[in-house]
């Protein structure tokens, strides 16, 4: 309401907020605002600067001679670092490298290939021989199928109830021939025909020759079976009414 002076009532202009108020407001979040605006561009100028200085940095080249010795000969060195010192057989080194198998791991090969290949039952035998030839190359896979298949081996375990159990003894390593084992073990076969039942044990003399390939997910070891052979050296077989097993014990 005014006054009929032409004034405003003082009581009507204090409900109106000051113009100064909203004027400071509006700068505040302006300064705020170009503060913000200041930092995130610093940022991007950093990381910008980042990259290019990691782009332009020369590519570390290694060389290895023919005693398997390493050499940083471009690119960034770190302080200290003079030659590395690379063994072909050493097991700490990731196998993404290119570097070979180690003896543990031809020992755990030949083992893994024996188990499957010498112990089973009437209800494993498929599955513990498929695991076995895919453990061989090409070649000796196709060998040992068409031998198995000409002497109906897996049909003999079945009708005959054959079990077989196997026990290493010792895997010996064959001296001037890499990748060549000698494994000592004794094998118990227990079979029943004509409600009878026989049991042979024998202790063999096995030779496996082992060959390097592209290690993968399914091979991670890189080694495959490419040589393998037999020798009965003892076997003694038991027909009477009280049988017993002998691989527990220490001696074949």
């Amino acid at each position: 309401m005014k006054k009929s002076n032409g004034l405003a009532d003082p009581r009507e202009m204090a409900r109106y907020t000051k113009y100064y108020e909203h004027d400071g407001m509006l700068r505040a979040y302006a300064n705020r605002a170009m503060w913000l605006a200041v930092i995130f561009a610093g940022v991007a100028v950093a990381s910008l600067g980042f990259a290019i200085y990691v782009r332009v940095q020369p590519p570390t080249v290694i060389r290895v001679d023919k005693d398997g010795n390493a050499a940083v000969v471009g690119g960034p060195r770190p302080l200290g670092v003079g030659m590395l010192s690379v063994s072909a057989n050493a097991s700490s080194v990731d196998s993404s490298l290119g570097v070979g198998p180690t003896d543990l791991e031809g020992r755990a090969v030949v083992r893994q290939f024996l188990t499957r290949y010498l112990a089973y039952t009437p209800d494993s035998v498929d599955r513990n021989l498929a695991e076995a030839l895919n453990m061989m190359t090409a070649n000796l896979r196709t060998y040992s199928m068409n031998k198995l298949r000409d002497d109906d081996t897996v049909g003999k375990i079945k009708s005959d109830h054959i079990i077989s159990d196997f026990e290493i003894r010792s895997i010996q390593p064959v001296k001037g021939t890499p990748w060549a084992y000698t494994v000592f073990g004794v094998k118990e076969v227990h079979r029943v025909k004509n409600a009878t039942e026989t049991t042979d044990q024998i202790v063999g003399r096995y030779n496996v020759r082992l060959v390097e390939t592209t290690r993968s997910e399914v091979n991670p070891s890189g080694l495959l079976v490419a040589e393998y052979g037999e020798q009965q050296m003892v076997g003694d077989r038991e027909s009477g009414l009280v049988q017993k097993s002998d691989l527990g014990t220490d001696g074949p």
